[in-house]
């Protein structure tokens, strides 16, 4: 069956989402089990029912502490989106069959028509005066955000920011004294760990739901974004539309998650659910609050998983044959690693002596970092083993912090994208470029009319011949370069927002 996941804002109107308290794996109470016992009470036994074993209250779990608090500080959020629509007079309305078949529709077109789209998600109060984390796609696009509280209060939101890349944003609203959710420590979640998840679903504002820890460290490729950083915490607390952004909490009613995707064929919860680890959103907001841009750190490398799959296709070739570790592949010739002297090839089996298992790993690691932290990174070479200290670098490839006017680059493009490849290359005369795959999202792209298959050569006149190096730029996009679908080279100079002059030339 084709995996689908679904993100869990796409009710009409967004429910609170909620808390999700987890419970530590306890101790046995003893080494030796039980001995199954018998207990009747009266003649008949009426009513007392069979016990088989004594109950010791300070060995089970209980969610009601967690549940009771972490629900007060989860929030329901109500996104507004003004729409574009075509209108045609004379009554008649739009007729999509002369959209279809490109034919003129005989009604009389008026132009644009704004429309309201409504959806919403769930929001988790951070701090008493108002700061409200939740999911970049719960607030993406609002021209309006509405917050309802537990208690019923009603308050209109603004947002701090967002990122894209881990599907979280900040936004605040205009109040003191509120309940909050204290962060806890999502990397000490064990496995078979219980977590509740509050939030609305469906509409039905808290709602309680509980698990385990199913897992840790999943990467599933379904943020939105061709950059995403990804190592989810899996559940099995059940999670609908309308559970977006609202709290996974453990039984000390600590935020150790926000919920996120669900995976599902049909839309609705079938048993997982999936929640990004509190040690990345921590480090997100913190940024968006102090700096207003997120500060992300790289390593500078591109790397393959060592798992059993590549073990089978390439462990000869390489000469490795046992799983665990990320192998370098390829270096940014301007990044953090080759400057610290890794080379391909190396191995990296830890980073700040923790263990890496896969590519989830490496992403949590480093996106708890800001540029020009350091850290220790263990690696194998041939027969050795390495500690290699290694200075973080921003996405420019300087170890410094980004200003307040960085601008997301990929990001405001609104796509997704492809190296162009040599034979591409060859053909077009060019040394690189990157191929526009899809538009994702309202970005300039769209606003320019570029569609799928254009290649970009350059982003304000600085050459573009990879995809990495579309992350590198990090000013207002004021030109792009390239070649269309035609194979004419075009020049498009953005002038004002949603306005561009086109220069066009045989090639």
């Amino acid at each position: 069956m084709k995996r689908i996941f679904y993100l869990l804002s796409f009710v009409a109107v967004a429910a609170i989402s909620g808390g999700v308290t987890a419970y530590r794996v306890t101790r046995h109470a003893s080494a030796v089990a039980a001995e199954r016992t018998i207990v009747h009470t009266g003649s008949e036994g009426l009513g007392t029912g069979t016990h088989f074993t004594a109950y010791d209250r300070e060995n089970y779990p209980d969610l009601t502490y967690a549940a009771e608090n972490a629900v007060k500080a989860v929030i329901n959020i109500e996104k507004i989106e003004e729409v574009k629509s075509r209108g045609y007079g004379r009554g008649g309305g739009y007729n999509p069959f002369f959209d279809f078949f490109g034919i003129p529709d005989q009604g009389q077109q008026q132009g644009p028509q704004s429309q309201e789209r409504r959806s919403g998600g769930s929001g988790v109060i951070i701090s008493a005066d108002g700061y409200i984390v939740t999911n970049n796609h719960v607030a993406e696009n609002a021209s309006k955000l509405k917050v309802t509280l537990e208690d019923d209060r009603t308050f209109d939101a603004r947002l701090v920011g967002a990122d894209p890349t881990t599907d979280i944003a900040l936004i605040k609203i205009d109040a003191q004294g509120l309940p909050t959710l204290p962060f806890g420590d999502s990397e000490k979640l064990r496995l078979g760990e219980w977590v509740l998840a509050i939030g609305s679903p469906f509409d039905l504002r808290s709602t309680v739901t509980a698990g385990i820890v199913s897992a840790k460290a999943r990467n599933l490729d379904v943020i939105p974004n061709q950059f995403r950083i990804e190592s989810f915490i899996q559940t099995d607390a059940a999670v609908n539309p309308g559970n977006s952004g609202g709290a996974l909490v453990n039984v000390k009613g600590e935020l150790v998650g926000i919920n996120t995707v669900i995976k599902s064929p049909t839309g609705s919860f079938t048993g997982y659910s999936f929640a990004v680890p509190v040690s990345i959103v921590q480090k997100v907001v913190m940024d968006l609050k102090e700096y207003g841009v997120v500060q992300r750190a790289l390593l500078g490398i591109s790397f393959q998983e060592i798992n059993s799959a590549f073990i089978e296709e390439y462990g000869e070739k390489y000469g490795i044959k046992e799983t665990g570790g990320v192998r370098v592949a390829e270096l940014d010739p301007d990044g953090a690693a080759k400057a610290a002297g890794i080379r391909e090839g190396d191995i990296i089996t830890a980073i700040d002596g923790v263990k890496v298992n896969g590519s989830a790993s490496v992403l949590e690691i480093i996106a708890k970092h800001r540029p020009n932290d350091k850290v220790n990174v263990t690696a194998k070479r041939g027969d050795q083993m390495k500690q290699i200290e290694v200075v973080l670098r921003n996405r420019a490839g300087k170890a410094e912090l980004l200003k307040k006017e960085f601008v997301d680059v990929p990001d405001a493009l609104g796509g997704a994208y492809a190296t162009v490849s040599d034979k591409d290359k060859k053909a077009l005369k060019i040394s690189g470029g990157i191929r526009v795959l899809s538009i994702e999202k309202d970005g300039i792209l769209k606003d320019l009319g570029i569609r799928p298959g254009f290649i970009i050569t350059a982003v304000n006149q600085r050459a573009v011949e990879k995809v990495a190096d579309l992350s590198k730029i990090t000013t207002a996009v004021r030109s792009i370069d390239g070649i269309s679908q035609d194979g004419k080279e075009r020049s498009y100079m953005i002038v004002e927002k949603e306005k561009a002059a086109v220069q066009e030339k045989s090639k």
